[in-house]
């Protein structure tokens, strides 16, 4: 993201305690208007006009210009409710533009509404919207089971352009949907889709934290992608950005002209805490309005756009000015904060799953609240990750710790398989200086023998250990370089590794257990059973209930291939080989080496009371079950 320019908040020299506004001198005298009909903030319609109202403690007076008043400042003054809110009933309807005017100790003010569902763009007006005006009939959609879930993380301005010079949009999504249907993908995660400045963006700098981009279509595009996805079987969780606003076309900043230290104003910290690394507006999470307006924000997306799910960016950031584990540092309000918004989730919408990136491994964050947790679902898994990228990008197969790997699969937060999300590819992983996982392994030539063979190793790794698999756009045809917001996905690569995107969509449907014969990858069982750091070959079993009637899952790190490879066995009996990834209809390059079963035999070995011999290819996973 973009270094911001703002002004620094100096630290503050008196309390901790976030700074009060001076209250609001008395409003002037102003042409009656009607008292508002409806609860809520921003600009809330309903069938005899619009209910205004807005949180400005330091204005002295606010109206709504807009283009039913023919943009006059004075027509439609609100009303003080006190409390700093200002409200009133006006006769506008939705698709109507409108701006608050303040008056303000700094002088006359006009800004867009934090509460903006629409907006012209970032730099414009905002636009009346009613939620309520969709038709959601037939969207019945049921939330898959953790267990169940595969995620498939996605970029709206880069996914799927079908127009030159302008990004993707949320229609544009929509025409993908049969793909990732077919690809066995049951949810979609899509990075932050609210208004920014631009048309191009990552989407992690919103300025306008209630609306949707207006480059990608704007919230009425989005409520049909969501229900399209719907019925494709696909659930919808979005990238929700609140350890920071802006930094740009931020109207927030100073929103009614009070501010200390040069700071953001009474939406923001205005003190030390302010400073992230995006620049220092992070909000004022003790803010009692602030809190109001994130967890309003939260619960907007899962009800009034339907949505299954959130994930919340960089939390590290909420819950620490440093993102460490620094108690000098330490939030306690920002911690409180996404406790209550995942306390809110629980008790309206249980089955909505809600992600934290904290990437700090600490099983708190997915603890229960009564416990003293945060209470999100699922965390990004920071001891998957490194030590799998690391084994699978070392040049020499010497340098590959098995033992490390072994310790990455069945890691679990608060005995729990599924509190994680693992993956080799995301948006952060895939930038910022660093490429696609074929990149990094073969600088240059990601359709190198190399490349493509421990690549698909890490995906058999993802979609095989424990946790809540992701996979990043395009990785399942082996998409190269590195991920820019500017540069479309090249949907040709899909057609031209054709046999790679079977084998992720192989991969999947035993993931999912669609065949029938692999429950194991589905449940809480987990045990790293081999683990031989020389010939660099890992095993583990994952089962679902009775441990004998596990799936066994076999990873060979090295080049070197082998015909009789012994393991121990959970149980008596034929194991089959559901997957092999050296399957040359995955890729012409790939050598074919047969994925031979295995019969068990007694005899003591890896622990278990039966062993069998398998063969196995080079850089290459084998499924097993009875």
């Amino acid at each position: 993201m973009p270094t911001p320019t703002l002004p620094k908040a100096k630290p503050a020299a008196q309390s901790a305690a976030s700074p009060t506004p001076s209250k609001p001198a008395k409003a002037p005298a102003a042409p009656t208007v009607a008292a508002p009909v409806r609860e809520g903030f921003g600009a809330l319609p309903h069938p005899h006009g619009t209910t205004f109202r807005v949180w400005a403690p330091a204005a002295s007076a606010v109206s709504v210009t807009g283009t039913f008043n023919d943009w006059d400042k004075t027509k439609h003054p609100l009303q003080a409710e006190g409390d700093g809110n200002w409200a009133a009933d006006l006769p506008a309807k939705p698709g109507d533009g409108y701006k608050y005017v303040l008056q303000t100790p700094s002088g006359e003010l006009t800004r867009n509404d934090p509460y903006a569902r629409s907006v012209t763009n970032s730099s414009g007006y905002s636009l009346v919207f009613d939620p309520q005006d969709f038709d959601w009939e037939g969207d019945n959609f049921q939330m898959p089971a953790w267990n169940d879930l595969v995620i498939y993380e996605l970029h709206i301005g880069t996914f799927n352009v079908v127009e030159a010079g302008k990004p993707g949009t949320f229609r544009d999504v929509i025409a993908r949907l049969d793909y990732l249907q077919g690809l066995g993908i049951n949810c979609i995660e899509v990075m932050p889709a609210t208004e920014f400045p631009g048309a191009y963006s990552w989407g992690y700098n919103p300025s306008n934290p209630f609306a949707l981009e207006s480059d990608y279509g704007g919230p009425e595009a989005f409520r049909e992608l969501v229900k399209a996805a719907h019925q494709h079987g696909i659930a919808v969780v979005l990238d929700v950005v609140y350890n920071h606003f802006g930094p740009g076309d931020l109207d927030l900043w100073q929103f009614d002209g009070w501010q200390e230290n040069d700071g953001g104003g009474i939406y923001f910290y205005n003190d030390w805490r302010a400073e992230t690394p995006w620049g220092h507006n992070r909000p004022d999470y003790g803010r009692p309005e602030v809190r109001r307006y994130i967890l309003d924000n939260a619960l907007m997306w899962l009800e009034d756009y339907h949505c299954d799910g959130l994930r919340m960016d960089a939390i590290a950031f909420v819950r620490n000015v440093r993102g460490e584990d620094d108690p000098g540092a330490d939030l306690p309000d920002g911690w409180s904060l996404m406790r209550w918004i995942n306390e809110e989730i629980k008790a309206r919408q249980p089955w909505k799953i809600t992600i934290a990136e904290d990437l700090r491994s600490n099983p708190a964050i997915t603890g229960a609240t009564e416990q003293g947790g945060e209470g999100f679902s699922a965390q990004w898994s920071a001891s998957f990750i490194y030590p799998v990228h690391e084994a699978l990008k070392a040049y020499s197969d010497a340098d590959r710790d098995m033992h490390a790997v072994g310790r990455a699969i069945c890691t679990a937060y608060n005995g729990d398989a599924f509190q994680r999300i693992i993956y080799t590819e995301s948006h952060d992983e895939v930038a910022n200086g660093k490429s696609r996982l074929p990149e990094e392994i073969m600088p240059g030539d990601v359709e190198n023998y190399f490349a493509k063979k421990r690549t698909v190793l890490g995906a058999a790794l993802v979609l095989t250990a424990p946790g809540i698999p992701m996979l990043f756009q395009g990785q399942e045809f082996l998409a190269p370089g590195a991920f820019n917001d500017t540069e479309p996905l090249e949907w040709d690569w899909a057609e031209a590794h054709g046999g790679l995107t079977q084998l992720y969509r192989d991969l999947i449907a035993l993931r999912r257990d669609l065949r029938g014969v692999t429950p194991g990858l589905r449940g809480q069982g987990c045990h790293v059973f081999h683990v031989n750091n020389d010939d660099k070959i890992i095993a583990f079993a994952r089962w679902d209930g009775n441990p004998e009637d596990a799936t066994v899952v076999v990873v060979n790190f090295s080049n070197q291939a082998h015909h009789d490879y012994t393991i121990g066995l959970p149980a008596g009996g034929n194991w089959q080989v559901r997957f092999n990834s050296d399957w040359e209809g995955y890729d012409a390059d790939f050598s074919n080496f047969p994925g031979l079963g295995a019969d068990a035999v007694a005899g003591e070995y890896d622990d278990y009371d039966q062993h069998g011999s398998i063969a196995l290819g080079p850089y290459a996973a084998v499924i097993l079950s009875r």
